[in-house]
């Protein structure tokens, strides 16, 4: 028997309802704050993802799928949103249409880690970027998006974490005092942060083994004036929108492209694995891959982790209202018109197991949960009837059959 790999799975009702009800309270707040949806490919070209992630990056060093097709090219699964999002900008040529583009996606991820509870090999993501708005009210806006997204989703309970990574005038002071810092304590640090101290030492903020007492230790970056005013207008406006955060100076994110704002919506509910969803300023992504000099701001967040802490009636599916059998003989034709009609009047409904028995048919109404079983015989074709029974309560009425999707609606 072939089964399933490692890290992807196939996802059933009521679970799948949950993903379903999620994706369609992302599209509404999406559409109030005027956002559009972009689909990229879920193949790209490999070094889009070095490029744009960056090569030291645990995404590209240790967790993409990449391949070499059949043109010998060398090709990757997409891992994240974000860089497809910044290539279709360019490519097509988005900046000459109107500079300020408010996209969304949602689609699926993949990357090569080790599974664990909320966190597949093969995932999905729901994410925006802002791009050509360097304003800090822009950066605040995906905030108390993302913030609308999920209460709006039932989330019992979640924290805002901010920060400032600073800009080309101030991280450069900062990322030397950093790797001198992080060369004086080489010998305590794991095999992975030893390796890239020159080369991306804030990465050592974000490891998992090295972060905490790094973190504690390390030197706390200074911003430039330009970078602590956008700093305090953000914090400003979640103020006064009434969000509360807290700021944490140590908090880097885990990609390379980042600048200015970062933050991070964090939970309690999930163990080990707290962080729900992530995102910040990426001011110099889309120029650095060869495009015009826009800012830009975005998110994203794994469906699958939120889905794990929405409440199940969120997922709760739309009670069958009829379930339709025949008698059989002449009464198939009509009692599948029946069904087509009620179909088509927006009553969930099934049915039309009409070559088994009647027996049969009745048990798979039982099975079914419907509200109401409508039987049509010979007699009701003959008089242009049916016959509808409670399966509640067992009370059976016959009514015309042009009445029945009224009779239902009741």
């Amino acid at each position: 028997m072939i089964t399933s790999i490692r890290g992807f799975r196939d996802i059933f009702e009521p679970e799948s309802k949950l993903f379903a009800s999620l994706e369609s309270i992302a599209r509404r707040a999406f559409g109030t704050y005027s956002y559009s949806e972009l689909r990229i490919p879920a193949v790209e070209m490999h070094e889009l993802f070095v490029k744009s992630t960056g090569e030291t990056t645990d995404v590209v060093e240790k967790e993409m799928y990449s391949f070499q097709d059949a043109g010998e090219r060398r090709l990757a699964l997409r891992p994240e949103g974000t860089p497809g999002v910044a290539r279709a900008y360019i490519q097509h040529n988005l900046n000459s249409v109107n500079p300020r583009q408010k996209l969304f996606y949602i689609g699926g991820m993949y990357r090569a880690e080790r599974p664990q509870k909320g966190r597949y090999r093969e995932f999905e993501q729901i994410g925006v970027e802002y791009i050509g708005n360097a304003a800090p009210s822009a950066d605040a806006e995906t905030i108390i998006l993302l913030s609308d997204i999920l209460k709006e989703a039932g989330l019992a309970r979640f924290s805002v974490e901010l920060n400032s990574l600073g800009c080309g005038k101030c991280r450069p002071a900062y990322r030397e005092s950093l790797i001198n810092f992080l060369h004086k304590c080489e010998d305590t640090l794991c095999e992975h942060c030893r390796g890239r101290i020159d080369k991306n030492p804030l990465r050592a903020l974000d490891c998992k083994i090295d972060g905490p007492a790094v973190g504690q230790n390390a030197p706390v970056q200074e911003l430039c004036p330009e970078c602590a005013d956008h700093f305090a207008a953000v914090q400003k406006y979640l103020d006064d929108a009434g969000v509360r955060y807290a700021v944490n100076r140590n908090m880097v994110r885990g990609l390379d492209y980042y600048t200015k704002t970062v933050f991070e919506f964090k939970t309690d509910l999930l163990g080990s694995q707290d962080s729900i969803a992530g995102g910040g300023r990426y001011d110099s992504l889309i120029k650095s891959m060869g495009g015009p000099d826009v800012p830009a701001v975005g998110w994203a967040f794994g469906a699958d982790r939120v889905v794990s802490m929405m409440p199940p009636a969120a997922g709760a599916a739309e009670p069958l209202k009829a379930f339709v059998i025949s008698m059989g003989g002449t009464a198939d034709l009509p009692a599948f018109r029946l069904l087509s009609g009620l179909r088509r009047a927006g009553v969930k409904a099934d049915g039309g197991d009409f070559a088994k028995s009647f027996k049969a048919q009745l048990r798979a109404a039982d099975k079914s949960g419907a509200e109401k079983l409508v039987i049509i015989g010979e007699n009701e074709v003959l008089k242009s009837t049916c016959m509808v029974k409670d399966l509640k309560t067992g009370g059976q009425t016959e009514i015309p059959a042009l009445e029945i999707t009224t009779f239902l609606g009741k």
